[in-house]
C-alpha cells in the first residue's frame, strides 16, 4: 500500500477539483465563454474525485486492503516478520522448520491413509470371500436336504 492509502489519484482530482472550484468566481469576470467553461469543467472534476474514491474503495474491500490488519516486513540481517495484530515476531528460519515439521506430519499422515486404505481393501476382499463361502456352505445344506428327500421317497 502506496502513500494516502492508494488514494493518490482521488488526492490529485479533489486538489484539481478545488482549485477550479476556487478560482471559478475570479476567471468568470474576465470573459463569458470562461464561466460556461468552468460550469462544465468543476461538476465533471468533483464527480471524477468521488469515482476515484469509490473505485479505490472497492478495491480495497475486494482485497481486504485494511491498514489497520496489514503484516509489516522488516528487512534486517535477522529478516523478522513482524504483524501488527499480535505484536509478535517471527524469524523465516522458524518459519523453514515449522513448515518442514508439518510437511513432515502431512506425509505421515497421508502414508497412514495409505495403509488404511489398504486395510480397507483386504478387508472387502475378505467380505466377499466369506460370502462366497456361505453361498457354498447353504448351497451343501441344501443339496443334503434333496438328497434326504430323493432317499425318503426312494424307500416308500
Amino acid at each position: 500500500m502506496g502513500y494516502f492509502g492508494n488514494h493518490l489519484a482521488t488526492l490529485v482530482t479533489g486538489v484539481f477539483a478545488a482549485i477550479l472550484t476556487g478560482l471559478w468566481p475570479y476567471f468568470t469576470d474576465f470573459a463569458p465563454i470562461l464561466h460556461v467553461v468552468f460550469i462544465i469543467a468543476v461538476p465533471i472534476t468533483w464527480f471524477l474525485t468521488f469515482t476515484c474514491w469509490i473505485s479505490q474503495k472497492s478495491t480495497d474491500y475486494m482485497h481486504n486492503h485494511t491498514p489497520s490488519h496489514t503484516e509489516k516486513k522488516s528487512l534486517s540481517n535477522t529478516q523478522t516478520i513482524e504483524t501488527t495484530t499480535t505484536g509478535s515476531q517471527v524469524s523465516l528460519s522458524e518459519i523453514k522448520q515449522i513448515q518442514n515439521e508439518l510437511s513432515l506430519e502431512l506425509n505421515n499422515v497421508k502414508e497412514t491413509v495409505k495403509l488404511k486404505d489398504s486395510e480397507i481393501e483386504r478387508l472387502n476382499q475378505e467380505i466377499s470371500n466369506l460370502e462366497t463361502l456361505v453361498q457354498i456352505e447353504s448351497l451343501k445344506t441344501e443339496l443334503a436336504n434333496l438328497k434326504m428327500l430323493a432317499s425318503g421317497k426312494k424307500t416308500k
